[in-house]
C-alpha cells in the first residue's frame, strides 16, 4: 500500500508548497484538491498552465497525485444544484489525467440543501435514490469520455450510507468504472463494533476498492487523527491486505502538526 494524505491537510494555495509538505511530513502520495492551486475546489475551468504546476511539483517533490476531489452533492434536492455539479464534475474529469491520476472521489450526497455531509431523513426515499442513480449515470458518462473512475465513499449522513448501498449501487448501475473508497471511521456509529463493521464492508466491496481512507472516531461518536479513537488500524490494514487491496491507504482528519506522527503511525502496519 503506499500512504498518502489530503492535500487540504497543509496550508498552501500552490502545488509547489503543498507537495513539499506532504513529502516532507513523510507520505508518498497526496489526494489533491484543486483548492490548491488557488481555484475553487470544482472550478469552471482548469487551464493549461494550471496542470502545468501540479505536474511541475510532481516531478519536483516525487509525489504521486493519488485521486482529484470531485465533491459534490450528487441527490441536491435542487436539480440545478445537481447539473452544475455534473458541469464541473467533467472539467474535473477532462484535467485528471493530466494531473496524474485516474481516480475522481464524489459525495453520494444528502437531501440536506445546505450541507452535503449532513444526514437527512429523506436520505432513504425511492426518490432519493432515483436521483442518485440518474446522477451516476451521468458521471459514469464523464468517466468513459475521460477515461477515469469515480470513487463512491460510504458515509453514515449520506444516501450511500454504507457497505450494502455501495454494493447495492455497484450492482445495479453494473458499471466497471465505478470504484470504492472505503474510510472505516464513516462506517460505524458509537453503539456498533467497529472491527466487525469494518471486516463486513472489506469482505462486500473488496474488489471494488480502489481507495481506503485514514480516520479515527473516539468514543464519543467525533472523529479524530489515526491512533486517537476505537479504529484498529492494525485490523483495518490486515482486512485490506486479505481482500487483495493494494493500493493507496490516504489519511485525513488531521492537523499538518500532526501528519509526520501520523505518517509513522501508519507505516508501521504496512
Amino acid at each position: 500500500m503506499q500512504l498518502g494524505i489530503f492535500a487540504r491537510t497543509f496550508a498552501g494555495r500552490d502545488p509547489a508548497t503543498v507537495l513539499a509538505a506532504s513529502a516532507a511530513a513523510g507520505y508518498r502520495g497526496i489526494a489533491y484538491n484543486m483548492a490548491c492551486s488557488g481555484v475553487e475546489a470544482m472550478p469552471a475551468a482548469i487551464s493549461d498552465a494550471e496542470i502545468a504546476a501540479v505536474v511541475a511539483a510532481r516531478a519536483a517533490t516525487g509525489q504521486v497525485i493519488q485521486s482529484l476531489s470531485g465533491t459534490y452533492n450528487m441527490i441536491h434536492p435542487d436539480r440545478t444544484m445537481r447539473d452544475r455539479g455534473h458541469a464541473r464534475l467533467e472539467v474535473l474529469a477532462a484535467a485528471a489525467r493530466g494531473v496524474g491520476t485516474d481516480l475522481i472521489t464524489l459525495c453520494t450526497g444528502t437531501r440536506d440543501a445546505a450541507d452535503q455531509w449532513r444526514h437527512h431523513a429523506d436520505n432513504g426515499s425511492v426518490e432519493a435514490w432515483s436521483d442518485l442513480i440518474d446522477s451516476f449515470k451521468v458521471a459514469v458518462q464523464i468517466a468513459e469520455r475521460h477515461d477515469v473512475y469515480p470513487g463512491v465513499e460510504p458515509e453514515l449522513a449520506n444516501v450511500v450510507s454504507g457497505a450494502k448501498a455501495a454494493r447495492r449501487l455497484l450492482d445495479e448501475m453494473g458499471s466497471h468504472r465505478i470504484r470504492i473508497v472505503l474510510d472505516p471511521a464513516n462506517l460505524f456509529d458509537v453503539s456498533d463494533d467497529p472491527s466487525g463493521v469494518i471486516a463486513d464492508a472489506v469482505d462486500l466491496l473488496g474488489p471494488d476498492i480502489a481507495m481506503a481512507h485514514a480516520k479515527d472516531r473516539d468514543r464519543k461518536g467525533g472523529f479524530a487523527a489515526p491512533g486517537k479513537g476505537v479504529v484498529d488500524f492494525g485490523h483495518f490494514v490486515n482486512a485490506l491486505q486479505g481482500a487483495g487491496f493494494d493500493g493507496p491507504l490516504v489519511t485525513h482528519g488531521l492537523t499538518a502538526q500532526e501528519a509526520p506522527g501520523v505518517a509513522a503511525y501508519l507505516a508501521g502496519f504496512l
